[in-house]
């Protein structure tokens, strides 16, 4: 029946309407996902080098200490040997 076509035709154009949301819904959640991604890639970019830098600065400053230490009269104090023990370089080496 005519009235039946009609509810039809509303139906699918219902349908249509709400598929189109869902999918427009869709597209800008998967846009909204990729920006997040986009912008992690970049903080992770930044930590790695951040990581680098200070891994180089970490490999400096050990290899000033060493230096150091080959010098430090403080440390070469023989004072300062006990076995097990860890006493202060700056007491034991200082005139009484």
């Amino acid at each position: 029946s005519p009235e039946d076509d009609d509810r039809k035709v509303r139906r699918r154009e219902k349908n249509r309407v709400a598929a189109q949301r869902s999918r427009k819904k869709q597209t800008q959640k998967a846009d909204k996902l990729h920006e997040e991604y986009e912008c992690l890639e970049q903080e992770n970019a930044m930590l790695r080098r951040e990581i680098a830098k200070l891994n180089e600065e970490l490999q400096q400053l050990s290899l000033a200490l060493k230096e150091h230490e080959k010098m430090c009269p403080l440390l070469l104090c023989p004072m300062n040997f006990v076995p097990g023990l860890r006493p202060d370089p700056v007491a034991s080496c200082l005139p009484r």
